[in-house]
């Protein structure tokens, strides 16, 4: 498709591994002859480092992958972010959480109410009737998702992935995710809220992720919908696994890209790695 844009948006927290590797030679291929960017998605700022951000820049080159400039950053779009949350806020879907890890597990003690969803545990409302009045900056925003679904109506999305190719239907998210979080203390933001606001702001036309994000890919398309945001493609790809079939993780310096080319290993054999 000529004019498709992609992105490939790592966080700079460890190194590049092959999966990574895998997602961002997928991104520039799924854009030949339209654009692939990149974004640095650095809202964790306890977790990011600039040396890291910097291999990244290197490792891709290695790839023989060039993307336009300047790199949009999460870190430095606050203000985009606030701007959308206010706009959720004033349509009263809403509110401030107080809630810690521990707060949650206990209240879903019950097993029947211990389901998880794209989001980790489903979480059970215990805050839904505070007033974002009261939010103060200890507390995290969630999203009223029951009311959230009323006010958008039905939604669909189109996957172009070989795995789930075709039309989806958004399904029941106040059951299978719960009041998701959208602004994270000290963040500002949350993955959520980020990537719809990043994607739009850049025309991104197809998503291209692992296929471990599939299930979240309604709550972003509720929220563009809400937002009055475009509704990209999504194309959700396979997940480079170890021996074990567990999936890569940075900390698995073994597989990182540095350590392959540092064996004197060609990007060529890094696609042939990774079944490209």
């Amino acid at each position: 498709m000529a004019g498709r844009v992609t992105r490939f948006a790592p966080s700079p927290t460890g190194p590049l591994h092959l999966g990574h590797a895998f997602s961002a030679l997928t991104v520039w291929d799924r854009a030949a002859g339209g654009t692939a960017l990149l974004r640095i998605e650095d809202i964790d700022r306890s977790r990011c480092r600039p040396e890291w951000e910097a291999q990244i820049f290197d490792d891709l080159h290695w790839l023989g992958l060039d993307w336009p400039l300047p790199v949009m950053r999460q870190s430095e779009r606050a203000d985009a972010y606030r701007a959308a949350l206010d706009r959720l806020a004033g349509m009263g879907l809403t509110y401030p959480c107080r809630c810690s890890r521990a707060d949650i597990r206990a209240a879903l003690s019950a097993p029947q109410e211990g389901a998880t969803g794209p989001d980790g545990l489903i979480y059970p409302g215990t805050c839904r009737g505070r007033s974002m009045a009261e939010a103060g900056p200890e507390d995290t925003i969630r999203l009223d998702m029951a009311a959230a679904l009323r006010l958008a109506g039905p939604l669909r999305f189109r996957e172009t992935g070989p795995a789930r190719e075709g039309w989806h239907e958004v399904g029941p998210l106040d059951r299978t995710a719960g009041d998701v979080v959208l602004s994270r203390r000290g963040f500002g933001t949350s993955y959520h809220l980020a990537v719809v606001v990043d994607d739009a702001a850049q025309g991104v036309t197809e998503v291209v992720r692992g296929e471990d994000l599939f299930e979240a890919t309604a709550i972003h398309v509720l929220l563009q919908r809400l937002l009055d945001l475009p509704v990209p493609d999504f194309h959700h790809h396979r997940l480079i696994r170890d021996e074990a079939g567990k999936r890569l993780a940075k900390r698995d310096d073994a597989r990182a890209l540095a350590t392959y080319r540092a064996e004197g290993r060609s990007p060529a054999e890094i696609r042939a790695m990774v079944g490209l």
